[in-house]
């Protein structure tokens, strides 16, 4: 046993330039030492913070994986999905996974402290490469508490409390304290985004670990981004071609089919567009985490539920077609492909790295009727973001290997984005009543953390700001 213990914060895979020069074995393995983690604590199911949780089940870890009750319930569906493309076709090994998984997963509902089993002393500083704690000021008890990040279903911010009980307590110097709170922040929502509630921020914080995806740039308002979503959909239809719609299976696809169905609801009277075009989602995976979705209505904020009680479906409305079977995939996109009527497909990946959405860009990019509208944030070295780099250009992409011209029209809505933009993430940190001491700030590119490290220096002049890896 190692001389101290540590809990770890996500365990996911690696996207866009962050893999540059490795093969998928390469960026897969576990290679931090896993003696000394006593828990799991995971913020939420995107594959970038729970995608490598396979590997880390197969390098041994047999401790608790706590979660929210949400997250709980649509971990098992995301870790199958992912072994299913990145690991293995067998099922028995498959079911052997997901019944380890199931045994550690201890559900825990929002706003509830829960205690952390240590088995050595635990310490306040950070270590950028695992997200856990580590060699610092020792604490001996430590719990935890999830908050609502309003970024996809049961998706939370974490605080951890770290104390110390012991005969030793009287010998603290004169700068430490008997208890220290970390937030790890995990990916924030952004505020007034369709479906879930807006993160609040916590009352304290003495060290924050804070993502930065949008730490350099701003929405637009909800307003603004529905109508530039819908002028863009009847711009790009007006020659009867098809909208592809690259968009996440969790949280993005459902805030979309959210404002789709408002759109329709709004606008299908006195304009037949809008009364016969079909939303189709391709997306097995989309599918069922609707359905969780639905089945946690009670997490949907005061507007969602209103409709509900007006007798409106915004997820399962009467234009909207679901499509199931690899072979149904198929026959989709040649239909599409031949026929002379607008449609809008949303497909995963959200960053078309893989997935059904770039069976359609290969069959469709290349088509001058067919149009790209991006809703979240592509990273550098994806698919996406050279679609976006090179589409204006007359430029070219790489689908599975081999190279197909970009003629299609490319637009993009960035109001859409499930993450907090770099006001949302200076709000957080301005609501916080004691503010912390030291920010970590991970998670986007460097270009966006040095931005929000500028804006957080200026906030807290005495704080401690430090740009972390990852």
């Amino acid at each position: 046993m190692s001389a101290h213990s540590s809990i770890l914060i996500d365990c996911g895979l690696f996207q866009g330039a962050e893999t540059a020069g490795k093969t998928a074995i390469e960026q897969l393995p576990i290679e931090f030492d896993i003696s000394h983690i006593q828990a799991l604590i995971v913020t939420h199911c995107h594959i970038d913070h729970v995608g490598r949780i396979p590997y880390l089940l197969a390098a041994g870890f047999n401790k608790p994986i706590y979660a929210t009750v949400a997250t709980a319930a649509l971990l098992p569906m995301v870790i199958e999905d992912a072994l299913k493309v990145g690991v293995t076709q067998n099922q028995r090994m498959i079911q052997l996974y997901l019944k380890k998984l199931k045994q550690l997963i201890i559900p825990i509902e929002y706003n509830q402290w829960f205690s952390l089993d240590l088995k050595s002393a635990i310490t306040n500083d950070i270590s950028t490469d695992t997200t856990d704690v580590a060699a610092a000021m020792s604490y001996n008890q430590a719990k935890a508490k999830f908050s609502a990040a309003g970024h996809i279903l049961g998706s939370a911010y974490v605080e951890i409390e770290l104390s110390n009980n012991s005969v030793e307590q009287g010998k603290l110097n004169c700068d430490q304290k008997a208890n220290h709170r970390v937030v790890f922040s995990g990916d924030l929502g952004a505020t007034h985004t369709p479906l879930l509630a807006s993160p609040k921020s916590p009352y304290r914080a003495d060290t924050l670990v804070i993502e930065s995806t949008y730490g350099d740039k701003n929405h637009q308002g909800r307003k603004q981004r529905s109508e530039s979503l819908r002028k863009v959909i009847e711009k790009s239809v007006a020659d009867n071609g098809v909208v592809l719609i690259p968009a996440f299976s969790i949280g993005r696809t459902q805030e979309l089919l959210y404002e789709l169905e408002q759109i329709i609801h709004r606008y299908r009277s006195n304009n037949e567009m809008w009364r016969q075009i079909e939303v189709i989602v391709d997306s097995p995976m989309a599918a069922k985490f609707t359905e969780r979705y639905l089945e946690f209505k009670a997490l949907w904020d005061k507007e969602a539920k209103q409709r509900l009680n007006q007798h409106r479906h915004p997820l399962d409305f009467e234009q909207l077609y679901t499509v199931s079977s690899h072979q149904e995939h198929l026959a989709t996109i040649q239909y599409l492909s031949k026929r002379n009527k607008p449609a809008i497909v949303i497909a995963a990946s959200g960053m078309c790295t893989g997935g059904r959405i770039q069976n359609y860009l290969a069959k469709l990019l290349s088509k001058p009727t067919t149009d790209i509208i991006f809703v979240g944030y592509q990273a550098q070295g994806t698919t996406g973001r050279e679609i976006q780099t090179y589409g204006a250009k007359g430029g070219y992409c790489i689908i599975g290997g081999k190279r197909v011209d970009i003629k299609a029209g490319i637009h993009t809505v960035s109001g859409y984005s499930a993450h907090a933009d770099q006001h949302n993430l200076i709000n957080f940190v301005k609501g916080m009543r004691i503010k912390p001491t030291l920010i970590r700030i991970v998670h986007g590119d460097n270009q966006a953390k040095n931005a929000l490290a500028t804006e957080y220096r200026k906030l807290l002049p005495e704080a401690r700001i430090e740009i972390g890896k990852g």
